[in-house]
């Protein structure tokens, strides 16, 4: 068995809050150049969200609260980040 296949059967039997955490913290060591392209259908909308937001015209939520809101809803909990 490779370790890749070690470290997925390790992640299933984690609780669905600690896989999102793991997902979360692996996806941050992802280089930038890694991520693939976004389509024009994208680019166009992050165009026109920051135009938006650079005129005041956008209402902003902070990542956490929308984060925190997310897994809520899920029925989840978040993970105490202290610990």
């Amino acid at each position: 068995m490779t370790t890749y296949e070690t470290l997925l059967l390790d992640a299933v039997r984690l609780s669905v809050a600690d896989r999102l955490q793991l997902i979360d913290a692996i996806w941050d060591t992802l280089p930038a150049e890694a991520l693939p392209p976004l389509s024009d259908e994208w680019t166009a909308e992050v165009r026109r969200r920051s135009a938006e937001y650079d005129s005041g015209c956008a209402e902003t939520v902070p990542w956490e609260q929308i984060k925190a809101e997310a897994m809520r809803r899920a029925g989840l909990t978040m993970p105490d980040a202290s610990h």
